[in-house]
C-alpha cells in the first residue's frame, strides 16, 4: 500500500514549516554492515527489493519558520544531507524512516537549533546553489547545490529531462521519496521519533547527475568511494510545503531508565 509509511496524525503544531524545493536525490547500493553501526536503538535498517540505501539529497528550504516564527536571513537556505532508511513497528504499523550521516546548511544558528532540539548531525558550511532557465518540462533545466569544505568547493549536480510524474507504487523513487518518519540517536545512547508530513512528489529523470570535490574530508573514505561510484537512482522531486513534529524519545528507553 503506498502510504504505508505515511505519518498516521496530523502534526497540531509543528515544530518546523517549510517549502523544500528542487530535491536532487542520488542513491547508492550499499552493504548493511557499513550502516549498521549507525542505526539508531529502537530501530532497524530498511530494504528495497534486498538492497540497502544511502542516499545524498540536496534541496532547497524556502519560507522556514520554527513554531510559526520566521528569523530574518534564515528563510530561504540550502541543505545537502547523506541519509540512510530506517523502520520501527508500533502497534502493526511499520513506521518507514530516515536518519542521517551528516546534513550541511550554511548558517549557524539552523545548524545549532538543529542539534539542540534533536542532536541530529548539522555542519554549517559555505553553500550555494545555481537553478537553470525554466524548461518545457516544468523544473529548472539545471539544479545543483554546492558546499565549500576541504579542498575547497564540492558540488551534487542534475539535469532533469522528461515529464514530471507520479512516482510508481513499489518502485524504487516511491521508497526514497514516501518516508514520513525521522529517528536520531542521542548522546546518552536512546532515540528521538518525529514525523515529516507532506504530500507525495512529482519526479522527473535526470539526463546526466554529477557528485564531486573533496567528499573525503567530509564523509571519510568510506562514503567517499561509494559516492563516487554509480547510483542505482538519479531523479529530481519537485518538493512541496512540509512539517516536522517536535521530536519525543522512544517509550521503551523510558521505561527502560526510568
Amino acid at each position: 500500500m503506498r502510504d504505508a509509511g505515511r505519518a498516521s496524525l496530523v502534526v497540531s503544531r509543528p515544530f518546523l514549516t517549510a517549502e523544500w524545493r528542487n530535491l536532487a536525490m542520488l542513491s547508492y547500493a550499499v552493504d548493511p554492515a557499513l550502516l549498521q553501526p549507525l542505526v539508531p536503538e529502537g530501530t532497524e535498517l530498511d530494504s528495497w527489493n534486498g538492497h540497502t540505501f544511502v542516499s545524498l539529497v540536496g534541496f532547497l528550504f524556502a519560507d522556514t519558520r520554527v513554531l510559526g516564527l520566521s528569523v530574518p536571513l534564515h528563510r530561504t537556505f540550502e541543505e545537502v544531507n547523506l541519509r540512510f532508511y530506517v523502520k520501527r513497528t508500533v502497534n502493526g504499523e511499520v513506521r518507514r524512516a530516515v536518519t542521517f550521516v551528516r546534513e550541511l546548511v550554511p548558517r549557524s544558528a539552523i545548524a545549532l537549533i538543529a542539534r539542540l532540539a534533536y542532536n541530529e548531525p548539522y555542519l554549517a558550511l559555505p553553500m550555494r546553489h545555481v537553478y537553470g532557465v525554466a524548461t518545457n518540462v516544468g523544473v529548472p533545466g539545471l539544479v545543483e547545490y554546492g558546499w565549500r569544505f576541504g579542498a575547497g568547493w564540492s558540488h551534487l549536480r542534475v539535469v532533469p529531462m522528461g515529464v514530471g510524474r507520479q512516482v510508481v507504487a513499489g518502485s524504487e523513487e516511491e521508497f526514497i521519496t514516501e518516508h514520513y518518519w525521522g529517528y536520531t540517536r542521542q548522546r546518552d545512547g536512546s532515540t528521538v521519533e518525529y514525523r515529516v508530513e507532506h504530500p507525495s512528489w512529482r519526479v522527473w529523470s535526470v539526463a546526466a547527475h554529477e557528485v564531486a570535490g573533496d567528499l573525503a574530508a567530509l564523509y571519510g573514505p568510506t562514503f567517499a568511494r561509494v559516492l563516487a561510484g554509480a547510483p542505482t537512482s538519479a531523479f529530481l522531486a519537485n518538493g512541496s510545503a512540509v512539517s516536522v513534529s517536535a521530536p519525543t524519545r522512544l517509550p521503551e528507553y523510558r521505561r527502560a531508565t526510568g
